[in-house]
């Protein structure tokens, strides 16, 4: 009888505790508003990363970002991984948490759970972001080339820093393949 109470916690506690995680930014982080998806929309090269379990091992990674016909946003994240020599590709789909006006949104790639996709600066071109997760765990530097300029590179550090992120234990991705 255990057993069946500690699934019905489970159960009724999961999906709870999956729109919280999704609601929430890092406490030091600010969403980007005015936020244009799509000005957003098409391909980002990741740049930068904390190390994050999905994306463990895998270089030359990028993010696409297309208009589904529901409004929501097709995600589609690829990489290379060098030690089984493929690339690997996850797709999924990102909703506003609020309003569309923001860069708050989150994405899932597993059904019903999603993750928080914070877009916490972005500059005016829309060639280079820095997206948070839910906390300061994961983060990610992204442009709209393989490579950031320095003054980017610095302001969008400051940024993380200020945040909270440990901007030392980031990983700076190679791009050195093409599809």
């Amino acid at each position: 009888m255990s057993n069946m109470k500690n699934l019905i916690y489970l159960l009724c506690f999961c999906p709870l505790l999956c729109i919280l995680s999704c609601r929430s930014i890092p406490p030091g982080g600010q969403v980007v508003r005015p936020f244009d998806a799509d000005r957003y929309l098409g391909t980002w090269f990741e740049v930068a990363r904390m190390d994050f379990f999905f994306e463990r091992g895998l270089n030359n990674t990028t993010a696409t970002y297309t208009r589904n016909p529901d409004g929501s946003i097709k995600v589609v994240n690829r990489g290379y991984n060098p030690q089984k020599d493929r690339w690997k590709t996850a797709e999924g789909r990102a909703v506003f948490v609020d309003s569309p006006n923001e860069g708050r949104l989150k994405v899932s790639f597993f059904g019903p759970f999603y993750g928080g996709y914070n877009i916490i600066a972005l500059d005016d071109d829309y060639q280079y972001a820095m997206v948070a997760g839910n906390d300061t765990d994961n983060l990610w530097i992204l442009s709209r080339s393989p490579s950031i300029p320095s003054d980017v590179r610095d302001r969008y550090l400051v940024i993380a820093r200020q945040a909270g992120f440990a901007v030392n234990e980031l990983l700076w991705i190679e791009h050195d393949k093409s599809s």
